[in-house]
């Protein structure tokens, strides 16, 4: 497109935002001094209110969905008279409702505020894990794990909007990783919950029953805590002083993600366009459908793998313990290595992808006898890595994507592709296979191969799209180089001052998107 035509369609775009959309209002247009003092204080207050919150019901969400792996070991599948392929069909029908639901979800996530859909959404899944002790039948239990995959499909994207209207660039893959980490502690808890639970000897429940009971009430009784804790926006923190209100807008400034004042925007249908003509929204699919593929095995086949090593009902259950430890580990440890490489993630992530493949190699290739238990529990473990990259994924779209529709419909095709993975990958190992699975593991390892692919294509893209916005900063009249200060690990006052100055920062509170912002620069 000519520089000319790429100039008329960003003018046309913000004429329509400022008269039809959310409007930079006058709190967000008072530009006000902020230390690096003030800075600190202000995240540390966030982090002690809104994190917790998203980590917990996180956590929630993936216990939830884990401990039907330990329900098939202690006898759900004998007692609802699954056969074949049936169990794999329970482990996929919820994915399969969250990728029917996704449009909606994107919807809800701009319309409904976020303190009324998070607790909605939590009670929903939880009744329906609640109802799953009920189910004497392979339709039943289809039918609750659909309705747990359907209220649980607006989680990830809710919770990706929310870390980047709290968050600055910066510090969004450490606090991605904060709530999304919980995917090892639940794995951890869902282990020794299990095997506990397994111990106890009741005539009325089954051990399967008790603990799908015991996890659900445990997600419903959490509900009146969300609600009460949660706050929609920046402008309405309950825990922030009206000062520091003000001082909290102007510190999310340099995103230029188009966070507007928190009350329902428009949806914005041309926004909805751009999503699908932009590249790198494929590439940001491709990844999620390649990565999650691995994580459905391990979620659903992964005690059945461990038990195909000899391993019996109580010692495949504890030997997860270990394995979630290392998710939580590696989770923390790839946000907090991309930070300090400031733009690294795409580096990062192929990084991580060696000890997949790696994994994933050694459970194709070695036999499964006892002389090879330890390098076979190695490869197993080494399968962790898989969370670190749905990590990095989705700090490096939240990065990358501006305006409140682009946004949340970017994160709900990412959750759709997640939910194609997760349909699919379960199909790929069929109990025919057990205990050695070799077919699905070659398939999974081609995926995976594939997935480096597609990071590189990703980065080479991402350095066009900055040398496109560098040619549409000259046009404006701004020069080419800017400084991105939502990558700064300190608030840099002299900097921001330097930038109102000229100007710069003035529509970070449109609703505009990376595309139609000059001002806003792709994260590598």
């Amino acid at each position: 497109m000519a520089d000319g035509r790429v100039l008329a369609h960003k003018v046309s775009a913000d004429l329509e935002d400022i008269e039809d959309g959310p409007q930079v209002t006058e709190t967000e247009n008072q530009r006000v001094t902020l230390t690096e003092e003030d800075n600190r204080r202000i995240l540390r207050k966030t982090d002690l209110t809104i994190l917790p919150i998203l980590a917990w019901v996180y956590f929630l969400q993936i216990l939830d969905k884990t401990v039907l792996g330990y329900g098939a070991i202690f006898g759900l599948q004998e007692d609802t008279h699954l056969q074949g392929n049936q169990y794999s069909l329970v482990g996929s029908i919820a994915p399969i409702a969250q990728l029917v639901w996704q449009p909606f979800s994107s919807i809800l996530i701009i319309k409904v505020p976020h303190r009324i859909l998070m607790p909605t959404l939590v009670l929903g899944w939880g009744i329906a894990q609640c109802l799953t002790p009920l189910c004497k039948t392979f339709s039943a239990l289809l039918a609750v794990r659909f309705f747990l995959g359907l209220f649980e499909a607006g989680c990830l994207p809710l919770f990706s909007v929310i870390t980047a209207h709290w968050y600055r660039r910066s510090e969004q893959p450490v606090r991605v990783a904060g709530w999304y980490g919980t995917n090892g502690l639940a794995t951890m808890f869902a282990a020794a919950l299990s095997f506990g639970l397994a111990k106890i000897h009741s005539h009325v429940m089954a051990s399967w029953q008790i603990i799908f009971l015991f996890t659900g009430l445990m997600t419903i009784v959490t509900v009146p805590f969300i609600y009460w804790k949660l706050d929609n926006n920046v402008h309405t923190a309950r825990f922030l002083t009206a000062d520091e209100k003000l001082k909290a807008i102007e510190r999310l400034r340099a995103n230029n993600n188009g966070t507007s004042d928190g009350e329902a925007h428009k949806f914005k249908w041309a926004q909805v366009g751009e999503v699908f003509l932009d590249v790198k929204t494929y590439l940001f699919i491709a990844m999620s459908l390649a990565n999650n593929l691995g994580a459905q095995v391990v979620n659903t086949f992964g005690p059945l793998i461990l038990s195909g090593l000899g391993f019996d009902n109580h010692k495949t259950t504890l030997l997860n313990i270990p394995f979630g430890a290392v998710q939580y580990v590696v989770i923390l440890g790839v946000a907090w290595t991309s930070v300090k490489l400031r733009s690294g993630k795409g580096a990062a992530l192929l990084i991580i992808l060696l000890p997949i493949l790696a994994g994933i190699s050694m459970l194709y290739v070695l036999p499964r006898d006892k002389s090879h238990t330890a390098p076979l529990l190695v490869g197993y473990y080494f399968l962790a890595f898989i969370f670190g990259c749905n990590t990095l994924v989705v700090s490096w779209i939240l990065a990358n994507t501006a305006g409140s529709t682009k946004s949340s419909i970017m994160m709900s095709l990412f959750n759709a592709a997640s939910s194609a993975g997760n349909i699919i990958g379960p199909l790929l190992f069929d109990t025919a296979d057990a205990p050695a699975y070799t077919p699905g593991l070659k398939a999974t390892l081609g995926v995976y191969s594939m997935m480096a692919a597609v990071v590189l294509l990703q980065l080479g893209n991402l350095v066009v799209l900055n040398k496109m916005q560098e040619k549409k900063r000259v046009a404006n009249g701004k020069p080419a180089k800017l400084h991105d200060a939502s990558m700064d690990n300190r608030f840099n006052a002299a900097g921001a001052a330097q930038a109102r100055e000229g100007d710069i920062g003035s529509r970070a509170f449109l609703d505009l998107t990376d595309r139609q912002n000059d001002e806003f620069i792709y994260v590598y």
